[in-house]
């Protein structure tokens, strides 16, 4: 009976197969296929099995011809020799200038580059090495670009105390340009080096005689690879890629954002539990209307408040997409905090997104139609396909245009036909027909009766003082909701687009907890002192209160881009700008939607707290 192993267990001598990613660089925003630059290729190049995620982020993992065999050592090992053609000189100086980085895959594990801190004792770890590096000889003035053509790879594993069995726990790499020389005629197979020969002790630890990179001239790839045992266990073997140096960064985020949100609250609470209690109970007694309009004037606009505002057919829309939106953002991160969802599975939290997404369809449809009802709408198939269109429409048009320029580029990160086909069938196929459902569930219901009635006639809102104008008090909504997620945001978007691990779901649920209640908050304090000056033009304003934190989100994106990016392109800049301000929408839809349903909820619960005559 033959004993069945695991791939991630190994025995000594077992085959271990390094896969390639994508070329990355920060101050591009743009991947690229390893392939396409000139490194040494196998003799058959096979693509890996990729989820949705993993093609919408541009990955494209492949086979390599660096292959190790578990727990042997070996040094100066030959791959291949090139020699550089003009176009190919142009493409690596072009990647080099470019700052690119090679991303390799061993055992599930990304390749890093380890690098000491020098304001602490610890070491940091950088993912991919660069291609390449720009630097002068001494003496010149000439900026020269020189290649990384050897690699020495550190493979760490934990071994079993019981057995011989094995698991990688750890994958490193140092990288060094050399200009290898060898001696009599080159043979693939025997060529032995004068620069790096084991046999003489000569190996290679630093880069002092570089590798330039020339047209027609021959280009060397070696590498090494070590063994180190570990006493990290495979469960933990990610813990040092996602190890947390700003650990009280992330505290002081979340100290800061309780702050906002004790703030709020006390505010609310004064006017729950003081102002309207007082009032409230004032009403009830039966006082005069010149006695209850001395007191304060929500009261007065009870024939009113619950009148359908302009363009109630788009606010039906856009609250059941954010309503879609906050279900996909809840699943989404509940999955994540109880760790399914962990970076080993690349593309998976994408995935995951937009799988959730699409199922969320139907409480879009239902949250809609309900609204709608609710306004004495008839037209309910009318309401679901702008509902089923509206912001994915919006959305697929600006990912198209923004493909289309990365395809211009030629680009590994341009979504090939067939996923974008795959898209447009979940978004049709299954999408679509969920937010009939769900509208067709919703009107299907009894409407929701306001607790006062509507006159037939509008009442004259008052003249407004300047501090109650629309404009100030929607900018003023917006700028604490913002505040209280800031910080967590710098993170966010340094993970994006730094190419670094985000795995900290447990500060982001708290913050997202955070933002729910600082946008419910900030709408109900606003919706009160706007109802108070007889000003009964509350649906909107409810939205777009909390919704203007998405102005300066994308206002603090622009100053990200600025002061922490290097990005020289103009494509890439484009890139930037394009994707932020659809995530920009996204939130606009998110926070709107949550003050909206909070200032819904408050108004009915005061109105139908009060006899009305």
């Amino acid at each position: 009976m033959s004993l069945i192993i695991p791939r991630f267990i190994c025995l000594q001598g077992d085959e271990l197969l390094v896969k390639v990613n994508k070329l990355t660089s920060i101050k591009t925003q743009l991947p690229y296929t390893y392939y396409s630059l000139p490194f040494c290729k196998p003799n058959t190049i096979v693509d890996s099995a990729e989820n949705l995620g993993e093609v919408l982020r541009g990955d494209r993992i492949e086979n390599s011809p660096y292959v190790f065999q578990m727990r042997e050592p070996k040094m100066c090992q030959i791959i291949c020799k090139i020699t550089v053609t003009e176009k190919e000189a142009k493409e690596l100086k072009e990647k080099i200038e470019d700052e690119y980085r090679v991303n390799m895959v061993l055992d599930n594990l990304p390749l890093v580059v380890p690098v000491q801190r020098p304001d602490r004792n610890t070491v940091a770890y950088q993912g991919g090495y660069h291609v390449g590096v720009k630097g002068q000889y001494a003496g010149s003035k000439d900026e020269k670009h020189f290649i990384h053509n050897h690699l020495s790879f550190s493979v760490k594993f934990h071994k079993d105390d019981d057995s011989e069995l094995s698991r990688i726990v750890g994958f490193e790499v140092k990288p060094f340009s050399i200009k290898h020389q060898f001696d009599g005629n080159w043979n693939d197979a025997n060529t032995r080096l004068t620069t790096c020969d084991p046999h003489n002790s000569k190996f290679v630890v630093n880069s002092e005689t570089p590798q330039e990179v020339e047209v027609g001239k021959d280009i060397i790839f070696t590498y090494d690879v070590r063994f180190e045992e570990s006493e990290i266990k495979w469960a933990s073997r990610w813990d040092t890629y996602l190890l947390m140096s700003d650990d009280q960064i992330h505290w002081f985020s979340i100290v800061n954002s309780l702050m906002i949100v004790l703030f709020l609250s006390g505010m609310v609470a004064m006017i729950m539990m003081r102002t309207l209690y007082r009032d409230i109970s004032r009403y009830n007694q039966l006082e005069t209307q010149e006695e209850a309009q001395e007191e304060t004037g929500w009261k007065l606009v009870h024939g009113d408040v619950f009148r359908p505002p302009v363009n109630s057919d788009l606010l039906c829309v856009f609250v059941g997409t954010g309503v879609q939106f906050f279900g996909m953002l809840l699943v989404t991160m509940i999955f994540a905090v109880l760790g399914f969802l962990s970076p080993s599975n690349r593309g998976g939290l994408m995935t995951a997104m937009l799988l959730v997404w699409v199922l969320m369809g139907l409480i879009a449809g239902y949250s809609s139609s309900r609204l709608y009802k609710m306004f004495k709408g008839a037209e309910w198939k009318q309401i679901t396909l702008r509902t089923a269109f509206l912001f994915p429409g919006i959305a697929f048009v600006i990912f198209f245009i923004l493909n289309a320029l990365i395809w211009g580029e030629k680009s590994s990160g341009a979504v090939p036909f067939t996923t974008m086909f795959a898209l447009v069938l979940l978004w049709f196929g299954i999408s679509v027909p969920l937010v009939f459902v769900g509208s067709y569930l919703g009107f299907k219901k009894p409407a929701m009766e306001p607790p006062v009635k509507t006159n037939k006639i509008p009442r004259q809102i008052p003249e407004q003082a300047w501090y109650m104008n629309p404009l100030f008090t929607i900018l003023i909504g917006g700028i604490l909701p913002f505040g209280a997620v800031f910080i967590e945001l710098f993170f966010i978007l340094t993970s994006i687009w730094l190419h670094q691990f985000y795995y900290i779901f447990g500060f982001l649920f708290l913050v997202f907890v955070i933002l729910i209640i600082t946008c419910a908050e900030i709408t109900i304090v606003l919706c009160y002192f706007q109802l108070c000056s007889e000003d009964y033009n509350w649906w909107w304003r409810s939205y777009l209160t909390s919704g203007s934190s998405a102005l300066y989100l994308f206002l603090y994106a622009g100053f990200y881009f600025w002061t922490k990016l290097q990005i020289s392109k103009l494509v890439s800049g484009i890139l930037y700008f394009g994707y932020m301000l659809l995530a920009s929408f996204s939130f606009f839809v998110l926070t709107g939607t949550i003050g909206f349903c909070a200032c819904f909820w408050f108004t009915r619960m005061i109105y139908s707290s009060v006899k009305i005559d």
